[in-house]
């Protein structure tokens, strides 16, 4: 089972039509401070650093191309193929690797397990732009590709980005530049609870190794001048860890 076309056909218009120069999209700032804080958090969780990392809804592949510079196999995936071109098109040294894959598919993300072997997964921001009914779906394919030893890193909108995002949107002067198309292709980002992720992790058979919280950086500004940050939870999770 995976996405329903319209929610396919949503992220192909976005991608189609997205500016391709860098900080162009809402969500695609920097990796110094995206990828680069969030993998701070997460290489101390990694038992096994040298297992191929996947960056889970990778877009235009600003962050996989950092990552690719500190593992020795990055693997970027995304449910459009338009964001998929655009990944490869940014990366012509080939530094990492894109492919389309819809990992609501659980059966499409034990396929590429079977491939690659166990994984390291970062995955930033997908669960909260996802229909209710994919959420678990998707938990259940980091579960998948992240077999025993590997660990994920999930970092998604905190409930608290719900009231951030609806005041950007109904300002008089209406939704920031970069926003705007993001809600005009229908992706409006849902809310999911805190809480829940947790209960997504532990139904998936993970255990949330650790969390916390932290601002989630964009690429727009207020009208005074101010970046705008969003409220964001992260949890590196993996099978439970045991003592020897």
């Amino acid at each position: 089972m995976g996405v329903t076309s319209r929610y396919q056909e949503a992220w192909e218009g976005f991608w189609s039509e997205a500016p391709t120069e860098a900080g162009g999209v809402f969500w695609d700032a920097e990796p110094a401070l995206t990828a680069g804080v969030h993998l701070a958090l997460f290489e101390p969780h990694l038992t096994a650093p040298d297992l191929p990392m996947v960056d889970l809804g990778c877009g235009n592949g600003t962050q996989t191309r950092f990552l690719a510079d500190r593992f020795p196999r990055v693997l970027g995936l995304d449910l459009a193929a338009a964001a998929v071109e655009a990944a490869r098109r940014a990366d012509p040294a080939g530094q990492a690797e894109f492919r389309q894959l819809d990992v609501a598919d659980k059966s499409a993300a034990e396929q590429l397990h079977a491939e690659l072997g166990d994984a390291n997964v970062y995955m930033r921001g997908v669960l909260h732009q996802c229909e209710p009914a994919d959420r678990q779906p998707l938990i259940d394919s980091v579960a998948a590709l992240t077999g025993e030893r590997g660990r994920a890193c999930l970092v998604e909108l905190a409930e608290a980005a719900g009231a951030v995002l609806r005041g950007l949107v109904q300002d008089a002067g209406g939704p920031p530049p970069k926003l705007a198309p993001v809600f005009a292709h229908g992706i409006a980002p849902g809310e999911v609870a805190d809480a829940a992720v947790p209960e997504l992790v532990r139904a998936a058979g993970l255990t949330v190794l650790a969390a916390g919280s932290l601002p989630l950086t964009t690429t727009e500004y207020r009208a005074d001048g101010t970046r705008i940050e969003l409220p964001s939870k992260w949890l590196v999770v993996g099978r439970a860890e045991t003592t020897s």
